[in-house]
């Protein structure tokens, strides 16, 4: 669940029980039959109702702002947006000149807006029981017990100025294209469970975790003694799990498998939110000084992404090669590593993955090799 049953009823609730005449009343989604409005948004009916109203409720409740346009009109010109990243024919067209002209700003606007609602809508487990659900979901897909969430840099592709030099290369990242990079943590189910920093894209993800609020926390065992998973570029910590470099038994690379295998979950979870966020594919220019916009862009996607999934919307299908995972900066062999922390992912891969051969004593019971010594 991308967040708690608690605050969706809240929600709903809250949407309800206003009294303001723009709740339940027609919208200029109205106009769109379900196949189109899927193709313009990349979402279905009842998820864009329960957006545009979340939506209204808090720029009534919280922003305090005063929507210069109808509320759903705004929500429509994000929504396009996000979708394919520019602003559809058919949507200016409903817009008329003086509307077309201020979208930039309405997507300003409605970003700022749902970006604001993180906290409600991108929760990472805290209490005992969700924390157990959740790592019990993922060791049905791996095999490895104990984890939280998938962790990985989520880099998403900007412009910048070759002419600017010094600034151009900062957002160079290892695959050798310019990005801005964010940190999410997900789910076996592809819900994202944590998401902070937006970084020039060549920030190494390690220098992410020791700085993002999400990885003190878990560092500090306030979680408890669970993991993450993360890849090559993440040091190997008690609460930091990377598959092993040279794996030098068959346990080690079951356990490389398992690791590759939930990883990939990240992967397709990140390929599914680019797919349906087609902005998130090239968020045109950024300067290393203000990427705010660009933040509350991928924040709002990454809301979107969890609503969306919430309604089981499907995105769209895949038009292309899946990108994949950015392998972050490989560390050097002499570089030290945690001794308690690899004791640690030892154990874990020997009472998980150590293959017990058995045989059958003269009663015809199963014997394992345990059971000899």
């Amino acid at each position: 669940m991308a967040f708690a049953l608690p605050v969706w009823l809240a929600v709903q609730e809250e949407l309800l029980g206003h009294g303001d005449a723009d709740f339940g009343t027609s919208s200029c989604f109205d106009d769109f039959d379900d196949e189109a409005l899927f193709q313009m948004f990349h979402l279905t009916r009842s998820c864009i109702a329960f957006i545009t109203d979340a939506v209204r409720i808090r720029m009534w409740t919280v922003t305090q702002d005063k929507p210069t346009s109808p509320v759903d009109v705004m929500v429509m010109v994000a929504l396009n947006y996000y979708a394919h990243g520019a602003s559809s024919v058919a949507v200016l067209q409903r817009l008329g000149s003086s509307l077309a002209e201020s979208s930039p700003t309405i997507i300003g606007t409605i970003s700022g807006v749902i970006a604001g609602m993180a906290d409600q809508f991108i929760s990472f487990p805290l209490t005992r029981d969700a924390k157990a659900s959740v790592a019990s979901r993922i060791k049905k897909v791996c095999g490895i017990p104990d984890v939280l969430g998938v962790l990985a840099p989520a880099h998403f592709k900007i412009r910048a100025s070759p002419y600017e030099k010094n600034t151009f290369r900062s957002f160079v990242n290892t695959l050798g294209y310019t990005s801005i990079v964010s940190q999410i943590i997900c789910d076996s189910d592809g819900n994202i469970l944590s998401l902070e920093k937006c970084c020039v894209g060549s920030t190494f993800e390690q220098e992410m975790w020791d700085t993002s609020f999400r990885g003190r926390e878990i560092e500090k065992e306030l979680h408890g003694p669970y993991w993450v998973i993360g890849g090559k570029g993440y040091h190997l910590s008690k609460h930091v799990l990377t598959p092993v470099s040279e794996p030098e038994n068959d346990s080690e690379t079951r356990f490389n498998e398992a690791h590759a295998k939930i990883q990939d979950v990240m992967r397709t979870t990140l390929g599914s939110l680019k797919r349906r966020f087609r902005c998130l594919m090239q968020l045109g220019f950024a300067q290393e000084t203000s990427l705010d916009k660009k933040s509350n862009i991928i924040k709002a996607c990454c809301v979107l992404h969890n609503i969306a999934k919430k309604f089981s919307v499907p995105p769209p299908p895949a038009a292309g090669k899946i990108e994949p995972l950015h392998p972050g900066k490989q560390h050097s062999a002499s570089e030290k590593i945690d001794p308690e922390a690899l004791t640690a992912r030892q154990k874990l891969i020997s009472d998980n993955f150590t293959l017990v051969s058995s045989s059958q004593d003269p009663s015809g019971n199963n014997v394992t090799e345990e059971d000899r010594g």
